[in-house]
């Protein structure tokens, strides 16, 4: 019987050890899955930072209209409205102005997966934004004119 009762105890402690073990493994991959989960986020926030950091750095550019109009570096997609976009390679930035034949005009900046628009218009020649006019959402319906080159 000493035999046996020592034996049932080791059986529990090896039980216990692969439990031990299986409720480890587990922890050890939703730990694994909440670290990618946080890395995927991270990079989405990084992206919308510079997304708005290039947006920001495009409207502080000066724009001429005319220079936009002259410009004619639309993609093959599009001939409706001039396109003129501008890198600053520092920080690998780039915006894209479009400007349409009803003076209004989109400017837009991309980062990743994310892209974000700022609308205006053109009046006496001269680029304006709107005040609260970005956009993280094309805001036009032809989707293709918000694509950028």
């Amino acid at each position: 019987m000493i035999r046996q009762r020592g034996m049932s105890s080791l059986l529990m402690v090896l039980l216990l050890l692969t439990l031990g073990s299986l409720l480890l493994e587990g922890l050890n991959l939703q730990q694994r899955a909440l670290l990618a989960q946080t890395a995927s986020e991270t990079q989405a926030i990084r992206d919308t930072t510079i997304a708005h950091s290039a947006l920001q750095w495009g409207k502080q550019q000066v724009w001429s209209a005319q220079q936009v109009r002259e410009s004619r570096q639309e993609p093959v997609w599009s001939t409706q409205a001039p396109l003129a976009c501008r890198e600053q390679a520092q920080q690998g930035w780039r915006a894209c102005l479009r400007i349409f034949d009803d003076g209004s005009l989109l400017l837009s900046s991309a980062s990743g997966e994310v892209q974000v628009w700022q609308s205006g218009e053109v009046r006496g020649g001269q680029v304006r934004f709107s005040a609260h006019g970005w956009s993280d959402f094309c805001p036009l319906r032809e989707a293709s004119l918000c694509q950028m080159p």
